[in-house]
This record gives structure tokens, C-alpha cells and sequence, in this order.
């Protein structure tokens, strides 16, 4: 896993449209909540995507973005983002390039870590979390970040 001070692997991947889309234009030139997890559908996986939704207003007004990355294609990332009303962009990382360039590929090159991290807006990592089976150790530190940020702007 990557640490914190260190600057973001840069990357263009598809989204749940097929749009390639870039790590500096999904910033936009804020902060942003880069998460991985290991596949669409799978109960973890959904727990906290859903977590990352219910928690969505508030990522916003505390000035984040949050984007997603796994595996699988483009198509069943539109599928799980509309069955599940995900408001935030998932990415196609079929080859798994910047999964490996995060350093978050499974055991043996075997699935992908559940990690977040969370970039500043020059892309420089702030803070990051590994849990794989430890799904709430995720939204606590999505909470910690909301509260991090609003207590800043406060």
C-alpha cells in the first residue's frame, strides 16, 4: 500500500459509461476519496459502496469526491451504480494497471485489496486505510476525513 506523503499514481481508466476518465479531472481540483474494492455485486463490496452512498451528502459538503476502482468492466459497474443508486463514479480496472501502480493487487496477483485513500488536491496522499475484511474500518475513515475537512472549514 502506498503511504501517506507520497504523490498518486496518475491514471486514465474507463467509467461506468466507458469514458476514459483521469485522475486530475475526477479531482477537479479538490480533495478526493479514492477507493478500491474487489468486485460489483459481492455483499462487502455493496455494504460499502452503499455506506460511501449514505454518506455521499456529506462527502460533498465537506468538499470531497469520491471515486471507486475495481476489475470488472464498465457495463457491470453501470449495472451495480444503478441497481444500488450510487451517486459517484466507478472505474474499469480490468487489467488491473492501477490497482498494481496503488499497490493494492491481491495475494499471488489474486483479486484486490479493500483499501482507501484519500488525496489532497495537488494528489499528494493524505491518509489511507487497508482493511479487507474490516468493512466499517472504511466508513470510519470516510467520517474521519467529512469530520477533518469540515472542522478545517469551520
Amino acid at each position: 500500500m502506498l503511504a501517506a506523503g507520497e504523490i498518486a499514481p496518475d491514471f486514465t481508466l474507463p467509467d461506468h459509461d466507458g469514458r476514459k476518465r483521469g485522475l486530475r479531472e475526477l479531482q477537479g481540483g479538490g480533495a478526493l476519496i479514492l477507493y478500491f474494492y474487489p468486485a460489483d455485486f459481492t455483499p462487502g463490496c455493496t455494504k460499502e459502496a452503499c455506506d460511501l452512498r449514505d454518506l455521499h451528502a456529506k462527502i460533498l459538503s465537506a468538499g470531497l469526491k469520491v471515486v471507486g476502482i475495481s476489475p470488472q468492466s464498465p457495463d457491470s459497474h453501470r449495472r451495480f451504480r444503478e441497481q444500488h443508486s450510487l451517486p459517484f463514479t466507478l472505474l474499469s480496472d480490468e487489467q488491473k494497471n492501477v490497482i498494481r501502480a496503488y499497490d493494492v493487487d491481491g495475494p499471488l496477483g489474486i483479486g484486490v485489496r479493500r483499501a482507501t485513500y484519500l488525496l489532497d488536491a495537488k494528489g499528494k496522499i493524505v491518509d489511507a486505510v487497508l482493511a479487507d475484511l474490516r468493512i466499517g474500518r472504511h466508513q470510519e475513515f470516510v467520517q474521519n476525513a467529512i469530520a477533518a475537512r469540515e472542522g478545517r472549514n469551520a
